[in-house]
């Protein structure tokens, strides 16, 4: 079966400590027919810390991505050379809040360095990261209004042109279900779930089947096979595959059930970037 792994993350995202020379060894180990590293650069922390008001400073756990950015690209660029012809490495980059910045994202989406971009969101305006809300505070209501704000700026998101894929379109749902078995449906927010997918269809972009749910107690991928499936009935084309790995160790995991959830959902191909075109492997 084809195998790719759209979306890893190394020692040059924050919230990793995978040394970039092991995670690339390791990927040409597992014999990957493509694999992308898209380190973390937040929009709304491009700047260093003390560039943003009290009241943003509150909101960012850290900042300064643009350095992150840059030493995570020039090291990814000096791989591709070691690596030439052994294994096809892809250097990416997650984009997370475009909104909050399109300089910021300009500036990434100029760099002809990168070949590869995914636009998340994980913050939400006037809020802080998904990862970071204490959902014990929140009662249904709160929930549901904070899960309509974030697929009204998914929505929003999928209105630029400044990425290749959506990342993790359900990534709302992580920590809530996860941390504290919050499971809310999110089926009234269909609609505007199948206009983001229509525009990115329009727009010949596309989504991910992010695996990390299923390693990590969410018990499904981010979106699950109803939304890839939706995604696909309205006319998307373009889907790539990713682990969201944080560690060695995890790169490549549970990508062969994105690839099947991804046939089940109607696609025959599997996409990843090069110099931000879509390529197209055949699920067999």
């Amino acid at each position: 079966m084809i195998l790719t792994d759209c979306h890893t993350h190394t020692q040059f995202s924050v919230d990793s400590e995978a040394d970039i020379n092991a995670c690339v060894q390791r990927a040409a180990e597992l014999g990957l027919d493509a694999y992308a590293i898209t380190d973390h650069c937040e929009c709304d922390a491009w700047y260093p810390k003390e560039h943003y008001s009290e009241a943003e400073q509150a909101l960012i756990e850290s900042a300064d991505y643009a350095a992150d950015y840059e030493a995570s690209v020039a090291a990814i660029t000096a791989l591709k050379e070691k690596y030439a012809g052994r294994l096809n490495l892809i250097c990416g980059s997650e984009l997370g809040q475009i909104l909050f910045d399109k300089d910021a994202a300009q500036t990434v989406n100029a760099d002809k360095r990168v070949d590869f971009i995914i636009g998340s969101v994980h913050r939400i305006h006037g809020e802080k990261d998904f990862y970071f809300i204490d959902y014990t505070k929140l009662d249904m209501d709160a929930i549901y209004d904070l899960l309509g704000r974030y697929f009204r700026e998914v929505y929003e998101l999928c209105q630029t042109e400044l990425f290749d894929v959506v990342g993790h379109v359900t990534y709302s749902l992580r920590y809530m279900k996860q941390r504290h078995g919050i499971c809310p449906d999110i089926s009234r927010y269909d609609d505007i779930i199948a206009e983001s997918f229509r525009s990115l269809a329009h727009s010949g972009r596309g989504i991910e089947i992010n695996t990390s749910g299923l390693r990590q107690g969410f018990g499904a991928t981010f979106p699950d096979l109803k939304y890839v499936k939706l995604f696909r009935e309205l006319g998307g084309e373009i889907l790539t595959i990713g682990s969201d790995s944080h560690t060695v160790k995890d790169i490549g995991a549970n990508v062969a059930d994105g690839a099947e959830l991804a046939r089940a959902a109607g696609f025959r191909y599997i996409a990843y970037f090069k110099e931000r075109k879509p390529n197209f492997l055949r699920i067999e």
